[in-house]
């Protein structure tokens, strides 16, 4: 079989989370390597020297001296909240209303919707992102734009309709059964079409009423393929409005569980304020706690504890993401630099090798696809990302110095941003190239 589409570059892709700088076996880094595509999988990897017979053409993409890990993965992302980064607010509750629930009226509109599909896909690609799982706004039209123009672009897209029934503007509203039958009408129309998935989505607590959280329950008992996606003790004023509107309740996480939330297919964003009681309730379910850095600093939200997460019976499982809007950067190397801060500050050592897992094998683990993407290895869907550690003045100075795979790693974690990103690949094709529209 001939290849489609091949490559050349330096590899690196995990196969487990590295113990460390010296976990070696954790990983595999090919100097001079090769990628062959067919119809959108990686159909050999390895070294360009051993690239088989049938493989070779004189026509490939060479990316040398060039760095090329599996794309990366976002696990928590807010597609109506582009233009409501960077406004000015000082809590989560104040950015909400002042900004974000004013901007989300707005995807009512579908042209709107689809004109800002294509620049969030496109943002994406320009950060080196190749996966996301996103929220839509309330409109089942945002999820179809979304999702439209994933599949025009052979993405892989999770997202789900925002479900909110109360403590949100009437425009931005829908009831227990207009939410339920929404999400049902959109898994129907799309999930499993192409590369895309549709998540249950009721955005937190605090916008749902008991009714609405019945009815998100039954959609998760009805449909146990899709991911759930919802927020979870973000904020202290965010936590106590919640536990007034519930007060039946042992604590936050306990509203989901009561509601049959709790999951290996949830993701939680935030899971700052937890205690110890709710920490050991989402490691035995397998629930994934999301961490956020940038939105959690920009709102004063908190430190999330990654040894809280360790710490439990078994380990919480994790993940890591930009959250867009709240969030202020899309691209995940200035998460991964923004959260190496925030667990530092807590005296918590993170590896770059670690880092980097997390944003891509990790990171499709929590989200249930570590078979599909995540890997530079045959039979995996040929997404990757092409990072140059040389991609601006004080990258390149610092890079004179480098000696070591780690050290190029925490340069391209602690400077990089997307003009390190020489390219994004999506199913084998070039999605972006640095300085194209």
């Amino acid at each position: 079989m001939s290849a489609t589409a091949l490559f050349r570059g330096r590899l690196l892709w995990f196969e487990r989370e590295p113990a460390g700088g010296d976990d070696t076996t954790a990983f595999h880094y090919i100097e001079d390597g090769a990628i062959a595509v067919a119809d959108g999988t990686i159909a050999w990897s390895g070294d360009w020297s051993e690239l088989p017979a049938d493989y070779r053409s004189d026509d490939y993409v060479d990316h040398r001296p060039h760095l090329i890990l599996p794309g990366f993965v976002d696990c928590h992302i807010h597609f109506p909240q582009g233009q409501v980064v960077a406004s000015y607010a000082g809590s989560l509750l104040e950015w909400l209303n002042t900004y974000t629930f004013v901007e989300e009226q707005k995807y009512a509109d579908p042209a709107h919707a689809g004109r800002m599909a294509d620049r969030f896909l496109s943002m994406l690609l320009a950060h080196g992102t190749t996966t996301a799982i996103a929220y839509g706004s309330v409109h089942k039209g945002s999820v179809d734009a979304l999702l439209g123009a994933a599949v025009s672009r052979g993405m892989r897209m999770i997202a789900g309709k925002v479900m909110m029934d109360r403590n949100a503007p009437e425009p931005l509203t829908d009831t227990p059964q207009s939410g339920y039958d929404d999400t049902n009408a959109l898994i129907a129309q799309w999930h499993g079409k192409d590369r895309v998935e549709v998540a249950v989505t009721p955005r937190f607590a605090l916008t749902s009423t008991e009714a609405q959280m019945e009815m998100a329950g039954a959609l998760v008992r009805e449909h146990p393929e899709c991911l759930v996606q919802t927020h979870l003790s973000e904020n202290h004023r965010e936590i106590e409005t919640v536990a007034e509107l519930f007060p039946w309740s042992k604590d936050y996480t306990d509203i989901y569980d009561h509601y049959g939330l709790l999951g290996p297919k949830t993701l939680f964003g935030h899971c700052i304020h937890q205690g110890p009681r709710e920490m050991e309730r989402m490691a035995e379910s397998g629930s994934v706690a999301v961490f956020c850095p940038t939105s959690n600093l920009f709102l004063g939200s908190g430190l999330f504890d990654l040894d809280k997460m360790r710490g439990t019976t078994p380990a919480t499982r994790h993940a890591v993401a930009t959250d867009i809007g709240g969030g202020t950067n899309w691209s995940m190397l200035r998460t991964l630099d923004e959260g190496y801060k925030v667990l530092n500050l807590q005296g918590q050592r993170y590896h770059p090798l670690r880092s980097f897992y997390q944003a891509t094998l990790g990171n499709a683990a929590a989200l249930g696809m570590e078979d599909r993407i995540g890997r530079l290895a045959p039979g995996y869907e040929a997404d990757f990302v092409v990072l140059d550690s040389a991609s601006n003045p004080a990258m390149a100075l610092r890079a004179e110095t480098i000696e070591t795979l780690s050290e190029e790693l925490f340069l391209l974690q602690t400077l990089g941003d997307d003009r390190a990103v020489a390219a994004s690949i999506v199913s084998g094709v070039t999605a972006h190239r640095r300085g194209n529209a």
